[in-house]
């Protein structure tokens, strides 16, 4: 305002209008010291004066604090001055928060208040992160009992948003067809039937909209069931992906792999699913990908150092580690650890025994290797066991047949 060529910088007074004196005082201290203190009392009319007075780094700071803070009690709020402050960066966080935490915020007394296009928009959002519709659902519900005489009639409008076919049969029958508002509303009802004739009639699904049946992206790893590559009927390596929704009882197509992959190790590191190796018609494959179900996409990551499909595929302590395996022409012994922060594949201690298809799992911390073959047996009474710590394997015990 006053080193730009603006009509105040040549007055000598200026009438501030809408400005808290005291966050016009802190200002006109900070033009002079550099410094200003900013606590939860003040930093909206600091953000306010800031902006009217062009100060971008008070405002900046001020855009900070108030990030740090998010809660589920304040988000809303928090969000929507944002917007009117036109601090797009404080809006997307406070609108990630948001849908990060919807069920908390949904509990708030500023959920509670919002307006009707704001719940619309908000429970029609495909970034809610919630662990089953049924949360949805709730939400929706506590807000038109907030305020039921008003808002009562925007009930089948509101709940056209949620994703009834994503909710268990019981909770259908138990929970949303026996509510005294959805029995009384003739639109309410056939949003039900439609929503149990999805888990009654499997034929009609393909009618249904897409949305209604689409997972929220939010949607963790835990809980869902996910086939990943393969062959089909014709031996040929396949890229793709399907999950189960159990509690929908239904599977749904995700984004395809990069590649095609059969015999594949497949793990699950911070809620990524990691696809590694496998074969894709051809060839053995180092090359491996993450998949990100919030966003629905995969990405390539650095190779192993070794060909490999139908190895053994464990994690320990963030780490994924790939046992054996065969490279196309043999069965192989060696082993690799992968970290996701570094981003790199180590080789490190073999088995002593060269081993594909074999049965790999973790029990008390350790890698236990059980049975598969090398080529030319398959192993019988065989198992290891791995302390990853320490690197070394030794002989576990015998089983009582052959296996892989």
């Amino acid at each position: 305002m006053f080193t730009n060529d603006m009509v105040e910088c040549k007055q000598d007074e200026i009438l501030m209008q809408g400005m808290d004196p005291s966050a016009l005082e802190a200002l006109i201290n900070f033009a002079y010291s550099g410094h200003v203190a900013i606590d939860q009392q003040n930093v909206q009319s600091l953000l306010i004066g800031s902006s009217f007075l062009q100060l971008q780094n008070v405002k900046d700071a001020c855009c900070s604090f108030l990030q740090e803070r998010l809660h589920p009690k304040n988000c809303l709020g928090v969000r929507q001055f944002a917007e009117t402050m036109m601090c797009t960066t404080l809006y997307d966080s406070a609108n990630s928060f948001l849908h990060q935490h919807f069920v908390e915020v949904s509990l708030s007394e500023e959920f509670l208040g919002l307006r009707t296009e704001e719940v619309l928009e908000l429970v029609g959002c495909d970034e809610l992160n919630v662990k089953a519709e049924e949360q949805v659902f709730e939400a929706v519900l506590a807000w038109v009992h907030h305020d039921q005489d008003r808002r009562e009639t925007l009930l089948p409008e509101l709940l056209s948003k949620v994703r009834l076919p994503l909710c268990r049969p019981e909770f259908l029958s138990d929970r949303v067809q026996q509510d005294e508002l959805i029995r009384c509303c003739h639109k309410c009802r056939d949003l039900v039937d439609e929503a149990k004739d999805f888990h009654l009639m499997p034929e009609r699904r393909p009618h249904l909209p897409t949305f209604k049946t689409r997972q929220r992206c939010c949607t963790s790893i835990t809980g869902l069931i996910y086939a990943v590559g393969g062959l089909n009927s014709s031996g040929d390596s396949l890229n793709v992906v399907e999950v189960f929704d159990p509690i929908g009882n239904f599977w749904e197509r995700c984004q395809p792999m990069r590649t095609a992959r059969s015999r594949v190790g497949v793990a699950v590191v911070n809620g990524l699913l990691y696809a590694i190796g496998g074969y894709d018609g051809q060839s053995r494959l180092s090359t491996v990908e993450v998949y990100n179900p919030e966003t629905d996409s995969w990405t390539r990551v650095s190779s192993m150092n070794s060909q490999r499909s139908a190895m053994g595929t464990v994690v320990i302590d963030g780490r994924i580690f790939v046992c054996g395996g065969y490279d196309g022409k043999s069965s192989l012994n060696s082993v690799e650890c992968y970290s996701p922060e570094a981003d790199r594949w180590t080789v490190v201690t073999e088995m002593s025994a060269s081993r594909s298809a074999a049965g790999v799992t973790v029990f008390d911390g350790r890698i236990v290797v059980s049975g598969g073959h090398d080529g030319l047996q398959i192993f019988n009474t065989v198992s290891f066991r791995a302390e990853p710590k320490t690197e070394g394997w030794e002989h576990y015990l015998h089983v009582t047949c052959s296996f892989t």
